[in-house]
């Protein structure tokens, strides 16, 4: 029995999972260019679907409150949707009103215009025929004349040495006049056709706001089936990344939405009240449109600074009022830009500045006004895309407000790139906030492995290797403020194992030594060789610290070793740097048993702590303050 399932194992076919192939990059264009199109021809049926979702973010919180205050599913729906509609005809009606006393005004302002304009006639004309608008206008005006005589015809001089005698011409027979056809139209102007001539142009606007407020209650109503469906739809296979990105998504664009709506109303208030105080007319008015125009970008601020500025030369006189208003909206922005939003927003959207610009031109030409509302909760699901599926990562870096290289890439391209300047900023960044030794463990030393692997996978030249070494000696020379050590103290000579890079790090040592008190020498690798190690001075070493950021290398590192033994003698203790090392790792003991170095270390932190334990680069520990004595 048992023989005879093994057999049928055996003859049965081992169905083997294929992974899927990964998908081109002109297939991921080929599906971007889709969407586009496919965004801008049904831009009318998905704009409607789009306001939608945005609106249920925003209404989705309240519904649950009501429903865990056991109101039920349909009646939460129904009365946040009148909730809305009731704040919207209240909007409604106080801007109406607002604007019906500023138009019952706005004749009494017509005087203040006109004086206005006579002041400007006035300054114009005091500044004698010199004046500059005086002169433009007489400048035009000569220009058109000079047209006209260029245009026109010629001379009569002229027409008597060009033109020859001509017979006295007959009297000009009048133009025919074609008959004018006349169609008599007999279709009936019924009231429908009335109705739709006035009313068309208002019916698109009416007819997209009912398609919101459809989709928008049936969302409501079904938002999980929605979201059960969506989760089949793109990622039944992985639920829990499926699960992570909508997660993400929905926290992100609701709590952008929440920060817009306190940004917005902080920024509304003091302009109401300000305008107010300033005594421009309709206070209200200009404080609910800046509220409000503020939810679109960019343009938003600008249209609603426009009305009431343009009022306030309506309403006075002089030129104060005017410029006090275009103060106030200066500093309301500013404020707001610089110190509110910061505060708030913080990572909300995690988009960043550059990508908020780029996809208010992009939705905007897509969709228009209703694109510029909606262009930063789209952008920030495509960023949401981006983070959690592989295939969109590119989105994330282009869209993303996430650093796209780590510090320590950062350094090292700048020293690569010959711009120790920037660089040194980095560093500086850092220093601020730890040690020097971390800095050297965290940022800088990190920058020297990044080199050394590209030297040994060989896409780093040697002109790299050396614009790499010479960048970080100028940024340590910044970094270093340490005075000349005095002549008693102890003196290590810090050796670069292979190459320049080697010697970076080994200058890099060698700068927080001389902060810790040591004289220290750097001494390159050409120096250690067989035919020039005699060179080297023996006396008043008192250790040798070999560096190399390659850990492999353990044959030339141990040759190296084994050199500087018998020059300097048993009595000089060496210690070996693996820069590379992970501490944890089975090198550092490897490398103490095949080297005969005294000590191994693996990071700048424990190759100061070994050096300790020799009693050189010993912090001393701060002084006593005196006590002053007791009477």
């Amino acid at each position: 029995m048992a023989e005879d399932t093994a057999r049928r194992l055996q003859a049965r076919p081992i169905a083997v999972t294929k992974a899927a192939p990964p998908v081109s990059t002109q297939t991921i264009l080929l599906i971007i260019t889709l969407i586009v199109v496919t965004l801008y021809v049904a831009a009318d049926i998905l704009m409607p679907i789009a306001l939608a979702v945005l609106l249920g973010f925003v209404l989705t919180p309240i519904v649950s409150r009501l429903e865990r205050w056991r109101l039920g599913r349909v009646p939460s729906v129904l009365a946040v949707v009148v909730l809305l509609f009731l704040a919207i005809i209240g909007f409604g009606a106080v801007v109406g009103s607002q604007l019906g006393d500023l138009a019952d005004n706005l004749p009494t302002y017509q005087r203040n215009i006109h004086t206005k304009i006579e002041s400007l006639r006035s300054a114009t004309a005091s500044t004698g025929d010199r004046g500059a608008i005086k002169q433009a206008t007489e400048a035009f005006r000569d220009l058109k004349q000079e047209l006209e005589n260029a245009t026109g015809s010629a001379t009569p001089a002229q027409q008597g040495t060009t033109a020859a005698p001509t017979p006295q011409a007959t009297p000009a027979t009048p133009p025919r006049r074609e008959p004018v056809p006349v169609r008599i139209d007999q279709s009936d102007t019924g009231v429908f056709d009335l109705v739709s001539r006035v009313l068309g142009p208002a019916m698109t606007p009416i007819a997209t706001a009912g398609m919101v407020l459809v989709f928008t209650i049936f969302m409501l109503l079904q938002r999980e089936d929605l979201r059960d469906r969506l989760i089949r739809l793109v990622g039944s296979g992985d639920l829990s990344r499926t699960t992570e990105a909508m997660n993400d998504a929905g926290e992100r664009v609701s709590r952008y939405l929440l920060m817009q709506v306190v940004v917005n109303v902080t920024y509304g208030i003091p302009i109401g009240v300000g305008l107010w105080l300033l005594g421009v007319p309709n206070p209200l008015l200009w404080g609910l449109l800046a509220t409000v125009l503020r939810f679109i970008p960019f343009l938003g601020p600008v249209i609603a600074s426009a009305f009431p500025i343009l009022l306030s030369f309506a309403v006075d006189t002089g030129w104060t009022l005017p410029l006090l208003c275009i103060a106030l909206f200066v500093a309301v922005e500013l404020f707001s830009n610089n110190v509110v939003e910061p505060w708030l927003y913080g990572t909300a959207t995690g988009l960043s500045s550059l990508a908020i610009i780029v996809a208010a031109v992009v939705w905007t030409t897509l969709w228009g006004p209703v694109g510029l509302l909606l262009a930063t909760p789209l952008t920030v699901c495509l960023v949401v895309l981006g983070r959690h599926v592989p295939q969109l990562h590119f989105l994330e870096v282009m869209l993303g407000d996430r650093p796209v290289l780590p510090d320590e890439a950062k350094v090292y391209q700048r020293l690569l790139a010959r711009d120790p300047t920037e660089a040194t900023e980095l560093a500086e960044e850092r220093l601020g906030t730890c040690s020097p030794v971390e800095l050297a463990d965290g940022l800088l030393l990190p920058a020297l492995s990044l080199a050394e692997q590209d030297r040994q996978r060989g896409t780093l030249n040697p002109e790299g290797r050396q614009a790499v070494a010479e960048g970080m000696a100028s940024l340590l020379d910044e970094l270093s403020d340490t005075a000349a050590q005095p002549g008693d103290a102890p003196h290590v000579l810090c050796v670069g194992a292979r190459n320049n890079l080697d010697e970076a790090a080994a200058g890099l040592l060698a700068y927080l030594l001389t902060g810790r008190g040591v004289r220290t020498d750097v001494v390159p690798c050409e120096k250690v060789s067989s035919r020039t190690i005699a060179s080297l001075g023996t006396a008043g070493v008192d250790a040798v610290v070999l560096s190399s950021l390659n850990p492999s290398a353990l044959g030339h590192s141990r040759r190296l070793v084994r050199r500087l033994r018998l020059h300097f003698g048993p009595h000089v203790p060496i210690l070996l740097c693996l820069w590379s090392a992970h501490p944890e790792a089975e090198v550092p003991e490897r490398a103490s048993a095949e080297t005969d170095a005294n000590l191994v270390a693996t990071g700048m932190a424990g190759a100061l702590a070994e050096l300790e334990e020799l009693n050189i680069g010993v912090v001393a520990a701060p002084a006593p303050e005196p006590t002053s004595p007791q009477t």
